[in-house]
């Protein structure tokens, strides 16, 4: 049947993850800052923490030694959903950091094998449509999310604690209907159940490590901004969220169609330059508003990230995915670990070196993205390599 396909199952686990996590996302400053007391140090720290499953995400590959990938997603998501359903009845330093674990090991676990089995699932001609359409899922779901915040906090005038117990067991209830709806789906190759790492696949390596960096100074300290630079409260904040996730709504799949056009180098090459004028712009801005805009426009540009997933998929080996996938997010996250506690203490003293930083993460991306071929392909992983037999059989060609 139609809607029993896998990729209708990758865009239903999609949904559930966005809105779970959404929720935890948009309320974390203020539910820190307000119940915790935190300051850029301790936001540090708990991000930090909070990407160190992240960081240990290879270890996906053993765990696939014992259950199939469509299983070990759905767990994932039942252990994100408990993670964030408990959120709320810690307030404390070590309760947050205990319960932001626990749920970023069902997130990372989930983003790790969801990434795997959609690269498995689709059709490389359809996969940066697909990715578009999935990113705009992502989007309904967190503007899903953000109602009920709205509904729950802002209408009934419930605390946090309601707000995510409420999301993380609807979150599960979902896994579980989705669950005995889909029947279990057959991959196309058999993966390797061991750690690969390829040198061909380097410059693919590179482009996951700094795009991990450039998302910590996003995700962590632009948020952090808004909320104590500019004193930008729950609802607004999730105003802001909520324009992100429209935007996205909108744009996100067209995107997708963009890359497929027009290439990777090409899309990541927009990406990047943006990057480079959304961080330097951060660094001086004044005015909520600019601050506010600058944040939509950098969230948008995140969906250009689609073309490091489908550079990959043309350039790989089929039965190296799953165990790549599970590799690259621990590369994603080696930067990700480290950052948001070296940058919080240096938020401390000067909030604008922190974007500075960003500014150099995106430069360096920039002259990576260019030595993506025009058409990517196996034995056309670069332009140019560090291999002098791969440079002089292109410059042969």
């Amino acid at each position: 049947m139609k809607h029993k396909k896998p990729q209708s199952l990758l865009l239903w686990m999609t949904f559930i993850m966005s809105l779970v996590f959404a929720v935890w996302q948009v309320l974390l400053n203020n539910f820190v800052i307000e119940r915790a007391q935190f300051t850029g140090v301790e936001i540090g720290i708990l991000q930090s923490l909070r990407e160190v499953p992240g960081f240990l995400a290879f270890t996906a590959i053993f765990v696939l030694l014992l259950i199939r990938e469509q299983t070990f997603a759905l767990l994932s998501l039942a252990v994100l959903s408990i993670g964030v359903a408990v959120t709320g009845f810690f307030p404390q330093v070590l309760g947050l950091y205990i319960t932001t674990v626990l749920m970023s090991v069902g997130f990372h676990y989930f983003e790790t094998i969801n990434q795997s089995l959609t690269l498995q699932w689709v059709d490389k001609k359809e996969t940066p449509g697909f990715l578009g359409k999935a990113l705009a899922w992502r989007s309904a779901a967190a503007l899903s999310g953000y109602a009920s915040i709205w509904l729950v906090m802002s209408w009934l005038k419930l605390d946090y604690v309601y707000m995510y117990a409420l999301i993380g067991c609807l979150g599960l209830l979902m896994v579980l209907i989705i669950t005995l709806y889909f029947p279990k789906f057959e991959v196309g190759e058999v993966q390797h159940k061991k750690i690969i790492l390829r040198k061909k696949y380097w410059l693919y390596y590179l482009l996951t490590f700094f795009s991990g960096a450039r998302r910590q100074i996003f995700m962590v300290f632009a948020g952090f901004m808004m909320v104590e630079k500019f004193g930008y409260s729950v609802s607004e904040i999730t105003s802001l969220f909520l324009i992100n996730y429209v935007v996205n709504l909108l744009f996100a799949p067209a995107i997708g169609r963009f890359i497929g056009r027009t290439g990777e180098r090409r899309a990541l090459t927009i990406e990047y330059l943006g990057l480079i004028i959304i961080f330097v712009s951060y660094a001086w801005v004044q005015q909520p508003e600019i601050a506010a805009a600058l944040y939509v426009i950098d969230h948008l540009l995140f969906a250009m990230a689609i073309a490091i997933k489908t550079y990959f998929q043309k350039i790989a080996d089929a039965k190296d995915i799953a165990a790549t996938m599970s590799v690259s997010f621990t590369i994603n996250h080696i930067a990700a670990v480290v950052i948001p506690v070296l940058l919080g203490v240096l938020w401390l003293y000067s909030p604008q070196a922190v974007f500075y930083i960003g500014a150099g993460f995106a430069v360096c991306s920039l002259v990576l993205a260019r030595n993506i071929p025009s058409a990517p392909s196996q034995g056309n992983e670069v332009n140019w390599s560090w291999s002098s037999k791969h440079n002089q059989h292109r410059l042969k060609q």
